[in-house]
């Protein structure tokens, strides 16, 4: 469904599992920190809503979103207590194809460190045209992504425990 007929921090269409028994890490990169703080203020409020004891949430941030990917391969090869990792970041289109090759090598190594692992690791980076979409989508009227990295956390957490 397209973003704006969506609100990234609505719910109340699924159930969310509680979150006691988790031990969740966010990685949060500090370029975009506007945006990325919100971000991360979105996903730690919701762990901790839903049942995340705040000891269990360990808060790492790197430089940039670039750095997502190691960070989360560190965390999981030093902490294998570990459910999932959240990475959040923002990278901003601009006027040269770094923006393109931020993004795929994210995505790409996220879902690499995931299958390396057989743990939960979360894209939760926005990839926006502009500084308005971003803003729109942590904590603006389109809801917070960060939330919604959280909760598919714990529902991936939840299914890595089901199994």
């Amino acid at each position: 469904m397209a973003t704006h007929l969506k609100n990234l921090s609505d719910f109340s269409h699924t159930t969310i599992p509680n979150g006691a028994d988790y031990k969740i890490a966010i990685v949060v990169a500090e370029w975009n920190a506007k945006i990325t703080g919100a971000l991360y203020q979105g996903a730690f409020d919701t762990l901790i809503k839903h049942g995340v004891k705040e000891e269990n949430v360990i808060s790492m941030p790197v430089p940039g979103s670039f750095e997502l990917t190691s960070a989360a391969e560190i965390l999981l090869t030093k902490n294998n207590g570990l459910d999932a990792v959240i990475c959040l970041g923002c990278v901003i289109q601009g006027d040269t194809k770094h923006f393109d090759f931020i993004c795929d090598a994210v995505a790409n190594g996220v879902t690499n460190v995931s299958i390396k692992h057989s743990k939960p690791v979360i894209f939760g980076v926005l990839t926006t045209n502009d500084e308005q979409q971003a803003i729109d989508r942590a904590g603006g009227k389109h809801g917070n992504k960060g939330d919604e990295a959280a909760i598919t956390a714990l529902k991936m957490a939840h299914f890595s425990a089901s199994i």
